[in-house]
């Protein structure tokens, strides 16, 4: 019989966001009954959203940890197409593209079975000394550097920053008795995407002065601020339930993620604003493209990683 790799703590709290979620819903209901007048639409299609990522999410970390590598795995190759049908692609490197996609069931390989060293050094060091070979192999020079780094950007990003939240799956649950590797992804996961949706809110209440108006006009002080200390506050709620931190810890947990978040959402707002697009794609309605649903996880996944790797591991 397959075992649930999830300790109660766990899920008692995946439990909570449904009921969070059955709030937003019921909420959206009386809006649309109170005003009819208003549309709601992409409101509506935000919460629908929301419920098939938290199903799809709440499958990935309670079921045996392959299949959540799996899943966070494929996460990351739907990330990697996405990115790789946004940016311009000389047709000579169609070739290596191949090569750049068999990195991810390798790169999360080494997570299987726990081999910390190769999982840090698999991406940055052999697949980024192999590609511009076998690009050099091909023949074509044209645009040859804006190719690699393009190449080496994309896989850094979606696959070698992505997979430090699947490591955490792999990390021994003495570490952290009370959540277990389950109970720190769902902490950093949730804290992320809470981050993004506080910041909006207190943007959209208070918001005035511009952080970065040339690269995301919507991005204000005071929703960047109330965002920071939302998750501030709900890290202190949480990690008692979910991880091994102290206070001290947990406080500064939810100082690195919401700033951490912030910049990765900014950067790849800058990417598209570069390529000329305003949602990577369309798979999510209300939320875009993959990319745009993992821009900030881009960015919390490693560093949060590293934080607990270095603390308690």
């Amino acid at each position: 019989m397959m075992e649930l790799a999830v300790k109660p703590n766990v899920l008692w709290a995946v439990g909570g966001l449904y009921v969070l979620l059955l709030l937003a819903s019921s909420i959206v209901s009386v809006l649309v009954r109170l005003h009819p007048e208003r549309d709601y639409g992409e409101l509506r299609r935000r919460v629908k959203s929301w419920w098939m990522m938290i199903v799809l999410f709440t499958l990935a970390i309670s079921l045996s940890r392959g299949l959540s590598f799996v899943f966070f795995g494929f996460v990351s190759f739907l990330a990697l197409k996405e990115y790789f049908s946004l940016i311009p692609t000389r047709r000579a490197n169609r070739r290596v593209l191949f090569w750049a996609y068999l990195s991810i069931p390798i790169q999360y390989y080494w997570i299987g079975i726990g081999w910390y060293g190769m999982f840090i050094i698999f991406i940055p060091v052999y697949v980024f000394l192999f590609l511009p070979m076998r690009m050099v192999m091909i023949g074509d020079t044209k645009d040859f550097l804006r190719s690699a780094a393009s190449l080496h950007w994309g896989l850094m990003m979606m696959v070698f920053s992505l997979s430090h939240l699947s490591f955490l799956l792999a990390l021994p649950e003495s570490g952290n008795p009370k959540g277990g590797g389950a109970g720190l992804v769902l902490f950093l996961t949730f804290l992320t995407e809470f981050n993004d949706v506080a910041q909006y809110v207190w943007g959209k209440m208070l918001g005035k002065r511009k952080i970065v108006p040339k690269v995301s006009p919507n991005k204000t002080w005071a929703g960047f601020l109330g965002g920071v200390a939302t998750t501030l506050f709900s890290a202190w709620l949480m990690a008692p339930w979910l991880t091994p931190f102290s206070v001290e810890h947990a406080l500064l947990a939810g100082l690195l993620i919401p700033m951490a978040g912030f910049i990765g959402d900014v950067v790849i707002s800058a990417v598209k604003r570069d390529i000329g697009v305003k949602d990577s794609g369309n798979l999510l309605p209300g939320h875009g493209g993959v990319l745009d649903r993992i821009d900030s996880l881009i960015y919390t996944a490693p560093l949060f990683f590293h934080f607990v790797h270095y603390l308690y591991f």
